[in-house]
């Protein structure tokens, strides 16, 4: 009936009259009509896009949420609004996952901390008013590399991660797992990453101000290939939010809630890496506008 009024371009009250003048019709009243109109589900029109929406979620391991849904499905060549995904997924009972805790490496200060390089100093004279900003902005790879450690823990023992992650395209260039976070372990992620790139004479690398990362060792590695070191200010993790970002999205996505399914360390770690691998490789992001980080890297390698 809706698409005959709008076909015709006629009132239903019309449409409805010539219907029951027609003795061989039944006879509708208007309110028969909105009835039967209001029973009819509207997203019906919508069943292949909401067969879309739930393939790429169980495909992703239930880990997108609507935002990087709508890329996926633009990627894959539909033209959809986020709101309407939001909605459909809702629906559909579809939600992504969110943020919990994580191991903290500071131990007090051995004198090797340096000043925040991703922080600046805004002084509005008129109110006389000191603001301090983080930069976590790049206009390319190996710009600013940042660094943590966190802990994976389960029945048969811990895991700690150490991943540098680049800011730019939000790729994990290196990492290591260890079963315990000691200095050795830093050394063979930072041999991995310096492996990987000549020259890093411009990078700024931060950190929180973890014991790690006011050993001498540490600070002579990064000095001796021109990089520049920066560290959060004490206590402040958002100062490191681009590295805190990545092990909420992991802890969330592949960890919190499975703990269980993990009899062993080894299945442990076997686990970290398939998603770091899925992370850098088939993850897209957002904020790289639905490009997984090493597809960014390459778009920006090969941009000049």
């Amino acid at each position: 009936m809706t698409e005959l009024r709008q076909e015709l371009k006629c009132s239903l009250d019309f449409i409805l009259d010539t219907i029951n003048t027609n003795d061989s019709l039944p006879n509708l009243s208007k309110s028969d009509y909105y009835y039967w109109k209001n029973r009819i589900d509207p997203d019906a029109k919508n069943s292949d896009l909401m067969d879309a929406i739930t393939a790429i979620y169980t495909d992703n391991h239930k880990r997108y949420g609507y935002r990087r849904i709508t890329l996926q499905l633009k990627n894959e060549g539909w033209r959809v609004n986020h709101k309407a995904v939001k909605r459909l997924m809702s629906k559909l009972d579809l939600y992504g996952i969110t943020p919990r805790a994580k191991y903290k490496s500071y131990k007090g200060d051995f004198n090797g901390t340096v000043d925040n390089m991703l922080l600046y100093k805004s002084v509005n004279a008129k109110h006389h008013t000191t603001e301090y900003i983080r930069d976590f902005s790049t206009t390319d790879v190996n710009e600013k590399w940042t660094t943590d450690v966190s802990e994976f823990h389960i029945a048969a023992g811990k895991l700690y991660l150490s991943p540098i992650l680049d800011m730019h395209n939000r790729e994990i260039v290196s990492y290591n797992i260890s079963k315990s976070p000691n200095y050795s372990q830093i050394t063979d992620m930072l041999n991995k990453a310096f492996n990987k790139f000549e020259d890093l004479s411009n990078l700024v690398f931060h950190s929180d101000q973890g014991w790690q990362y006011q050993m001498y060792q540490y600070r002579k590695a990064l000095r001796e290939r021109g990089i520049t070191q920066s560290m959060s200010r004490k206590g402040n993790c958002l100062d490191n939010s681009p590295m805190e970002n990545f092990f909420g999205k992991m802890k969330n996505e592949m960890f919190y809630g499975h703990e269980y399914e993990f009899q062993t360390l080894e299945q442990l770690q076997k686990a970290m890496e398939e998603y770091i691998d899925y992370y850098n490789n088939e993850r897209i992001q957002v904020k790289l506008k639905g490009l997984t980080p090493c597809k960014a890297r390459n778009q920006s390698l090969y941009s000049f």
